[in-house]
């Protein structure tokens, strides 16, 4: 099976803010620019599985719009991007220091923010990766965002669910409007 994961275009908030969990919309001209690049790619009737949020809902509904083949999204809460809780919608050079150096101290299961922990997201994702396993289509997409995207990746390159510190945690992920494809 062949995973594509596609992220959201840029969102229309000013450089530099946290927005996790916030539903921030993204530039229409630059989803459907990624939405027309990236669908031509995709075998006829591949599933799509999209996040809740707005701005990946954009990004399905463009590449649903190339391509009407691939039929409808089903939207999956588990591929949103991680809740930055306090944080979400500050300026990520506004959270103290020490907010940064608790994370980091306990990477896994701190909180940052409040509400999610690292742990908790690899969970939620391991689980929506789960659910793939009876689906008898080769190709599948999750349009979804950059925290989900390394979230896989950890989770394939680990070959388990769990972490102990961010020097284990994907340093990259696709830029807004870019993908990449996972092999299982």
């Amino acid at each position: 099976m062949k995973l594509w994961l596609l992220r959201h275009a840029p969102v229309l908030l000013p450089p530099g803010l946290c927005y996790g969990a916030s539903d921030a919309p993204a530039d229409a001209a630059l989803t459907l620019k990624a939405a027309r690049a990236f669908a031509p790619l995709l075998p006829s009737g591949t599933p799509v599985w999209v996040s809740g949020l707005v701005r990946a809902q954009q990004m399905a509904g463009a590449l649903q719009a190339e391509r009407s083949d691939l039929g409808a999204a089903r939207v999956d809460p588990r591929l949103n991007e991680m809740d930055f809780g306090d944080w979400e919608m500050r300026r990520w050079d506004a959270v103290p220091r020490n907010a940064f150096d608790e994370w980091m101290a306990d990477f896994a299961h701190h909180r940052f923010g409040g509400v999610e922990s690292v742990q908790m997201l690899l969970y939620r994702v391991a689980a929506a990766l789960g659910d793939l396993r009876p689906v008898t289509h080769n190709d599948v997409v999750w349009v979804t965002h950059a925290g989900v995207i390394r979230a896989v990746q950890h989770i394939v390159a680990s070959g388990g669910v769990h972490i102990r510190e961010a020097s284990e945690w994907p340093k990259d992920a696709p830029a807004p409007g870019g993908w990449l494809t996972l092999s299982f």
